[in-house]
């Protein structure tokens, strides 16, 4: 795959997030020799997984390293105590 290809599968791929109901999320995407990095924090699995699923589709061939966190919404199991 030529250079020129992959940049372009790139910024196809940056414009997709861009236009989806992922667009506010937050994910950076960056190239690192050849692999594209995505890096952010995502309020769910489900947001993680639909990231995922489009890096597969539109960069199927290059190297991918996915470093996508969860934010842990859940509540706090026990009152916190102040002093």
């Amino acid at each position: 795959m030529s250079n020129g290809e992959s940049e372009y599968r790139i910024a196809r791929f940056r414009e997709r997030l861009a236009g989806g109901d992922v667009a506010e999320l937050g994910v950076r995407i960056e190239v690192r020799g050849a692999t594209v990095l995505l890096t952010g924090t995502l309020p769910t699995a489900d947001h993680r997984d639909e990231i995922l699923r489009i890096a597969a589709a539109e960069l199927a061939g290059l190297p991918v390293r996915a470093e996508l966190l969860l934010a842990c919404a859940d509540p706090p199991d026990r009152p916190e105590e102040l002093r």
